[in-house]
């Protein structure tokens, strides 16, 4: 997901065409992001994607805003090798304004040079709209399921706001709306349903839906949508470490491989004399033991990996892989 448009008004445009470009622009997808209009009390974030395109290093020395008191920003990892990527996780606290509020953020590099780039991110911040609950929340889903979630946007202020239209920025969340009350002198309310593709990819994943209404002060309002979807697979622990071990002498370990559905294991792949798995049946369950049994006889480092294949075919996630390693002493 994370598709993100750019929906800037005439100054934030301006301001963004008047900056000048450097080179460190060009690690960002994006440099700007307007949130539309969002209920007054709603905390909104994004993050800034930036890829190490270069051949060197990059280092991300500091990330400042212009309103400390309604924003924040920081960099998830400072320092990128080339072909690495972080965002530069921005948000804004609409407790902290009431209308429109423009924040620049400045991201400054000093290496392999010391470049500044400028980040912009605006909201709306109103109190004639609220949402219930807060946030469009699929909670955590199996993959290849069709789940749907509602949430409530209330109009205040009387009863003409109409909602007209609603998109999704991510082609995975298929969005829809109905009106539920209309009270004259009181307000508004519709129920946005949102149902998640059943292909969507495990996950944690954010969006936006954008509801389009007749209100010319708020004619662009966003939605956050939250989702987490469980990978058709897991296997626990992912690497098998065994520490010391000594050579010509057997040492067993169980990992566990969980499915959302029943599933059989077709076969084991990476296996050789010094590390053997094994599964207790061919039985169809959502859960399966493998014993991982290790017989070195070759002293040093034994790192080895293992791919299970099964019958689960969600997406091509049908295999999944963990590694066994040890250090064998004599």
């Amino acid at each position: 997901m994370y598709r993100y448009p750019l929906m800037l008004t005439v100054l934030l445009g301006v301001a963004v065409q008047a900056q000048a470009q450097s080179k460190a622009d060009g690690l960002f997808d994006e440099l700007s992001r307007d949130f539309g209009s969002v209920p007054y009390g709603q905390v909104v974030s994004h993050p800034f994607r930036i890829v190490n395109n270069t051949k060197q290093p990059v280092h991300i020395s500091s990330v400042s805003v212009s309103c400390g008191r309604c924003s924040s920003a920081r960099a998830l990892k400072n320092y990128l090798q080339p072909g690495e990527e972080t965002a530069i996780l921005a948000t804004m606290d609409a407790n902290q304004f009431i209308g429109t509020k423009t924040i620049t953020i400045t991201v400054l590099f000093d290496q392999p040079r010391f470049e500044q780039v400028r980040l912009w991110i605006q909201a709306n911040s109103r109190q004639d709209v609220s949402f219930s609950p807060n946030t469009l929340d699929f909670g955590r889903v199996k993959r290849g399921t069709e789940p749907e979630s509602k949430i409530t946007v209330n109009f205040m202020g009387g009863a003409q706001t109409k909602i007209s239209d609603v998109k999704s920025d991510s082609n995975y969340v298929t969005p829809m709306f109905k009106e539920v009350e209309r009270t004259s002198g009181v307000g508004t309310s519709y129920e946005i349903i949102a149902k998640l593709r059943k292909d969507t990819p495990a996950g944690k994943w954010y969006t936006d839906l954008w509801l389009t209404t007749n209100n010319g002060a708020m004619q662009k309002l966003r939605v956050p949508v939250m989702v987490e979807v469980e990978a058709a697979l897991t296997v626990n622990p992912s690497t098998v470490s065994l520490g010391p071990v000594k050579a010509g002498t057997e040492t067993d370990r169980k990992v566990i491989i969980r499915g959302v559905r029943p599933f059989r294991i077709t076969g084991i792949m990476g296996t050789n004399k010094q590390v053997m798995v094994r599964s207790t049946n061919d039985e169809a369950k959502t859960v399966h033991v493998l014993t991982v049994t290790l017989n070195p006889d070759a002293l040093g480092p034994l790192s080895q990996r293992i791919r299970v294949q099964t019958d689960l075919a969600l997406g091509g996630e049908g295999d999944i892989e963990f590694f066994a390693q040890a250090t064998v002493e004599p």
